[in-house]
Formats: structure tokens, sequence, C-alpha cells
């Protein structure tokens, strides 16, 4: 199984125009913001011994930072015009960067056979998938983890549904950043608050730790304020 080719080709297309400057894309909040404010929910479960697999690591932003809190980080891709940003903007090689299709089993059992059991950090990907996919994914990621893996995972909540539909609805449409996403055919699937650990229990993953916090984002309201999305994040890993 593998995504559509039209779902790879939006985000190619996606990727090919994102602006190069940092924070040019809605969801590329700096790491103090997004990654570092995971950091107290996943560390106490990850191995810190183990390589983490940054799924869906886009321009590899958080990938980055997370580089630096870990020996051996691999940022993965659907779209190999992010894995080429994301290079590009990490000379210094921190991080590794692969394309993958994560719904692609034998891709993600071939990088497992590389890796070993890994720790997945995976930032606002299920709800952009298509519905058919969101088991598959899952089920990628309970291959990556393997045994003694954890996978941080935070999503879009059901409230997220108002905010962004109170920014498109705004006297001049959507914001530019979150235009680009409608733009390429990228708008936001909905997910049920009580589907995404569901996804998690059917691909034999159990829940460890769950919570609440919100997405922040690049764009302001006309009042000038960053606006953040409500999100739920959650822990799993094989039990025992």
């Amino acid at each position: 199984m593998k995504v559509s080719s039209e779902y790879e080709q939006a985000w190619e297309g996606f990727w090919q125009d994102a602006p190069a400057e940092a924070g040019g894309v809605f969801w590329d909040a700096d790491p103090s913001v997004t990654a570092a404010r995971h950091l107290p929910h996943f560390e106490p479960h990850f191995d810190p011994g183990l390589p983490l697999v940054d799924l869906g690591c886009g321009n590899g932003t958080q990938t980055r930072f997370l580089a630096g809190r870990y020996d051996r980080v691999v940022g993965v891709d659907l779209a190999r015009a992010a894995v080429a940003l994301a290079r590009r903007d990490d000379p210094r090689g921190t991080a590794d960067y692969r394309r993958l299709d994560g719904v692609d089993a034998d891709a993600v059992r071939r990088l497992h056979d590389e890796l070993g059991d890994a720790n997945v950090y995976m930032r606002g990907v299920l709800h952009q998938c298509r519905t058919p996919d969101r088991a598959a994914l899952v089920a990628g990621i309970a291959a990556l983890t393997g045994e003694r893996g954890r996978v941080f995972a935070v999503e879009l909540a059901e409230a997220a549904k108002e905010v962004l539909a109170g920014l498109a609805a705004g006297p001049q449409g959507p914001p530019l950043k979150l235009r680009a996403v409608f733009s390429h055919g990228i708008a936001p699937g909905e997910v049920a608050d009580a589907a995404v650990p569901g996804y998690f229990h059917e691909a034999g993953l159990t829940v460890l730790a769950e919570g609440e916090q919100p997405l922040v984002t690049t764009e302001f309201t006309p009042d000038g304020e960053t606006v953040e999305v409500p999100s739920k994040w959650l822990v799993a890993g094989r039990p025992g």
C-alpha cells in the first residue's frame, strides 16, 4: 500500500512553493514553542539510547532541534522537496533526512531493519492523511517503534475546526500561510478526538500518557496575537 500519486504531488507542490525563510509555513513555528514544549511529555517515556525518527519532518525545523538532544535523529517526509529543504538548512548534517511513504509497509520495514527499534516524534501528520491511509500510517509507526520504542503524536483536536474556520472566514479570506495549504489541496481532515488513540490501539500500541496542548502557528490574528490551534497529544508503545 502506498499513498495516492495525487496526495504525494500535492505535498511536492506545497514544499516546492514554500517560502525559504524561517516561519514561512503555517505550522513551522520555532522549536522553543513547539518541540521544546513537547519534551516534558515524551522524554520520560523515550529510551535515549534509541534513534529518533521525526515523521513528517517537513523542512526539518523540529528535526534539527531534536538532533541536539538525541544521538541519532532521522527526519522523514513524503515529499522529496521537503527533504531537500531540510538538508539545505542543515549544512552541518546534525540529522539525517530521507524520503519515506509512511504507509508503505516495505519501505518502513527497511528503515526499521537499518535503525532497529526507534522512538517516533510526529506533529500534526495523522489529520493530514487521507482517511483510508491513517490505519496504515499508524501500523507503520508501530513497526518503527518495535518492542522498545515509543511514539509521541500530537494532532489537531476537534475544537481546531472552529479556529481554522474562523481564520478562513475573515474579510480577506484565509491568511496567506493558511491559504497556501488550501491552494495545494491539503485542507486538514477531521479526526474525532476519540479516534486518534483508537488507531494506536488497533496497531497494538498502548497509550501511556495523553493530554492537551495547543499547537503554535506562525500566523497572527488581526490583533497581533499568535494563532494557536487546539490539539491533543499522546505517548504510546508496546505494553510491558
